[in-house]
């Protein structure tokens, strides 16, 4: 089983569901290049679909796989498209981003 996470127009993620594995074709409907564009089609009032993995946290894969897109999708989680991963919320401005496990780090000086 797969998770895929539906984003709004901000690039937020609204909704994650559970679905098809992406490499069951076999099922996939006619006419739809992956299950990223079935499940996006189901849901009309979100602006994309992209799958997530539910083993994945601070960009390692906790069962020794491969990560993917370096967290597991939350609610409130922003898909950044550039770096292909989903981030958690920023907690405050005191917080910077620490792209080698794609979490916020708090910042002490």
């Amino acid at each position: 089983m797969a998770h895929y996470a539906f984003l709004n127009e901000q690039n937020i993620v609204t909704e994650v569901i559970v679905g098809k594995n992406e490499d069951d074709t076999d099922t996939l409907p006619e006419g739809f290049a992956n299950w990223e564009a079935y499940y996006l089609s189901k849901m009309p009032q979100a602006n994309d679909c992209k799958r997530t993995s539910y083993n994945t946290r601070a960009n390692e894969h906790i069962l020794d796989g491969t990560p993917f897109r370096g967290n597991y999708a939350g609610i409130g989680y922003i898909y950044d498209s550039v770096n292909d991963v989903f981030l958690p919320p920023k907690p405050s401005n005191n917080h910077e981003l620490d792209n080698s496990t794609w979490t916020w780090v708090e910042i002490t000086e």
